[in-house]
C-alpha cells in the first residue's frame, strides 16, 4: 500500500484546521502509487485526497508541479489543484512532510480500455499540450534520454538474473535508440506518465488527469509515445491492439496537430519510452528484496513493447 508515512486523526484534525474544508470526518489511505503518500479525506464539507511527498518527490519540484495543474485547470482541463489555506498557503508540513491538501476528482481508471475511450483519453494529452503552450516554467527530465545509460550501468549484471543475456540485449537496443533520438523537435511541459491509471474516467468520458509527479521539460511528441506504448498493449506487452493505438492518436490530434516530423519520430521515441520504464523496472526488479511486501512489476513486459516496435511501424 502507498502510504509510508502514518498521520494520526489528531495531526490531520489540527492540519485541516488551516483551511476552510469543514471538520474531519475519516481519512483512509490509499493503495495505489508508489512514490508518496496518500489519503482520501472526507471532512463535513467535501472528500479530498492529502498528499505527503516522500524522499522520491524533492520539495523543490512542487512549486513546477503546482504551478503547472493552475495552469492547466484555468485552461479548463480535468486537473486536480492543491488548494490554499485562509493564508494562501499550498505546500504545508505534516508529520514531518511537505504536504498538499488536493481537490478530489470522480471517475475510476480502466484496465482494458475501449477504442472509444482510448480515443478520449488522447483527446485529453491533447488538451493538456494545448493548455500548456504558454506555460513558461521548466524543469529538466530527471528520466530523460541522457540518463539512460547511466541507468542500465548501474543495475549492472543484476540485470541478467531476471533473463539470461538482458543486459547486453538492452546495451544493444539502447546504443541503436541514441544513436537516432530526436534533438530538433518542440519541446514542452509534459506528464511522461499517463498510463491508464492516471487518467479517470466516467464511462467514455475523461473526468481526471492526475499524478504530475514525472511532469517535466521534454519533446512533446515523447509524452505522446509514451502513452502510446502504456494503453496500446496488454499488461504482459505480449499483445498489440492496434484498434487502441489508432483512437489515442485519432484523439490526439482531434485536440493538438502533430507535425509531420513528430509523426515520423513516434516510433524511435516509442522505443525511447520502452527503455526508459524497462530500465526503471528493472533498477527495481534488482534492488527490491523477493520478499518484501511490494508488488514488482515485470520488466519484460517492456522489452517484448520494445521488440513489437523494433519489428513494426506501429504508428502507420
Amino acid at each position: 500500500m502507498a502510504v509510508y508515512t502514518q498521520v494520526s486523526a489528531e495531526a490531520l484534525g489540527t492540519f485541516l484546521a488551516r483551511y476552510d474544508q469543514g471538520a474531519l470526518v475519516s481519512a483512509k489511505g490509499i493503495a495505489e502509487g508508489v512514490q508518496n503518500s496518500n489519503y482520501l479525506v472526507e471532512t463535513t464539507a467535501d472528500r479530498f485526497i492529502l498528499t505527503l511527498y516522500e524522499e522520491w518527490t524533492s520539495t523543490d519540484d512542487l512549486p513546477f508541479f503546482l504551478a503547472m495543474l493552475d495552469h492547466l485547470a484555468a485552461a479548463g482541463n480535468p486537473v486536480p489543484r492543491a488548494l490554499p489555506d485562509r493564508d494562501g498557503i499550498a505546500i504545508q508540513q505534516l508529520a514531518g512532510r511537505s504536504a498538499c491538501l488536493i481537490e478530489f476528482l470522480t471517475g475510476v481508471s480502466v484496465s482494458h480500455p475501449t477504442p472509444a475511450q482510448a480515443r478520449a483519453a488522447g483527446a485529453a494529452m491533447g488538451q493538456l499540450h494545448a493548455g500548456l503552450a504558454d506555460f513558461a516554467p521548466t524543469r529538466a527530465n530527471p528520466l530523460g534520454a541522457d540518463t539512460w545509460r547511466p541507468l542500465l550501468e548501474r543495475c549492472g549484471a543484476g540485470i541478467d538474473t531476471i533473463e539470461p543475456g538482458l543486459f547486453a540485449r538492452i546495451e544493444a537496443a539502447l546504443a541503436r535508440v541514441l544513436a537516432q533520438w530526436p534533438r530538433d523537435l518542440p519541446v514542452a511541459a509534459i506528464h511522461t506518465d499517463l498510463f491508464p491509471d492516471n487518467v479517470l474516467m466516467l464511462g467514455d468520458r475523461v473526468t481526471g488527469v492526475i499524478d504530475f509527479y514525472f511532469a517535466c521539460t521534454d519533446i512533446r511528441a515523447y509524452d505522446l509515445a509514451v502513452m502510446h506504448s502504456a494503453w496500446a498493449f496488454d499488461a504482459t506487452g505480449e499483445r498489440y491492439d492496434p484498434a487502441i493505438g489508432a483512437a489515442l492518436i485519432a484523439g490526439y490530434e482531434s485536440r493538438f496537430a502533430l507535425s509531420d516530423a513528430e509523426r515520423a519520430a513516434l516510433r524511435i521515441l516509442a522505443r525511447g519510452a520502452c527503455l526508459r520504464f524497462l530500465l526503471t523496472r528493472a533498477w527495481d526488479w534488482v534492488n527490491t528484496p523477493a520478499d518484501a511486501l511490494v508488488t514488482r512489476k515485470d520488466p519484460l513486459a517492456y522489452w517484448r513493447r520494445l521488440e513489437a516496435y523494433l519489428k513494426d511501424d506501429l504508428f502507420a
